[in-house]
């Protein structure tokens, strides 16, 4: 049995981000705090519409040569042309890396991989394991026994209650802790003013989140992206992204807070198309279940 398993993420790409203002251009655009990424090596993030709103959400590694964001390939495109348009005079490099230099997710502890640009911890949470990137032959071969396909790593994700854009949500939808961006280490409220930093700041000081991504599980196959959720005929929710576990369908759905627990003080059967489900707290949530008094 191998150490651990991995899964070369083809459906990723990579943004080179270097030059004498790497940093400081990060770090007035996007939600976590560059020095914390210098520090750890990685960090999740979103670049945020003014309005507060997810626009892209990504990671970002730290190396000798500046930053590597690690974001949708389907959208890596339209986020290189808008960091393009915040860079004004800044010295900084921008470019999308060859699909030959790749992202590899690895389940376990990963020895120590040679031809690797960048290893590190997944910066949201630990049990997800560890992000390399590098040379995609190089890490395969270097990577051993143990690989798994992309769908594997999805439902590794989604049983860690760990939501993702355009898998989870479309951008510019919902706000950063509707997608527990603010639970997984991508949101900084410490550091100066980024696109969007007022709105956000505002929800978590004022404790205003209602709604977030929940763990939901049920017996049967759950409905496709953006059904809705319901408890006693009207809609709670929507689900995202999906997989079965053995013999458990389990999926992540954008909930409102105070439905949720109307519906379990209710005993209100929760429902996923014409599918019952169970929905709880994701286990490493610092939130709770909302006082239901104030309901509308």
């Amino acid at each position: 049995m191998p150490s651990s398993s991995f899964a070369h993420l083809t459906d990723r790409a990579l943004i080179r981000v270097a030059g004498e203002d790497a940093s400081h251009f990060l770090q007035n655009l996007v939600t976590v705090d560059i020095d914390d990424v210098d520090k750890s090596g990685a960090g999740a993030s979103a670049l945020l519409t003014p309005q507060g709103k997810i626009l892209f959400d990504f990671l970002i590694y730290a190396n000798d040569q500046g930053y590597l964001v690690d974001a949708p390939a389907a959208t890596a495109g339209d986020l290189l042309k808008r960091l393009g348009f915040y860079r004004l005079r800044a010295k900084v490099e921008l470019e999308i890396l060859p699909e030959n230099i790749g992202v590899f997710a690895v389940w376990g502890k990963p020895a120590e991989i040679p031809a690797a640009i960048t290893s590190v911890a997944d910066p949201r949470l630990a049990d997800l394991g560890h992000r390399i990137t590098g040379p995609v032959e190089e890490l395969k071969q270097a990577l051993g026994d143990g690989e798994e396909d992309l769908a594997a790593y999805e439902a590794h994700r989604i049983e860690l209650a760990v939501p993702e854009g355009l898998k989870d949500y479309d951008y510019s939808d919902i706000f950063p802790h509707d997608a527990d961006l603010d639970q997984l280490n991508g949101v900084s409220f410490s550091k100066g003013c980024y696109v969007g930093q007022e709105v956000v700041s505002r929800v978590h000081h004022r404790g205003t989140a209602r709604k977030r991504f929940l763990p939901v599980q049920g017996d049967s196959a759950l409905a496709e992206k953006g059904a809705s959720i319901t408890a006693g005929g009207k809609s709670i929710g929507t689900i995202g992204s999906s997989t079965q576990i053995e013999d458990r369908h389990v999926g992540l759905a954008l909930l409102r807070l105070d439905k949720v627990r109307q519906a379990h003080d209710n005993d209100t059967p929760i429902l996923c198309g014409d599918t019952k489900v169970q929905v709880s707290l994701p286990a490493w949530a610092g939130f709770s279940w909302p006082d239901t008094n104030a309901t509308d």
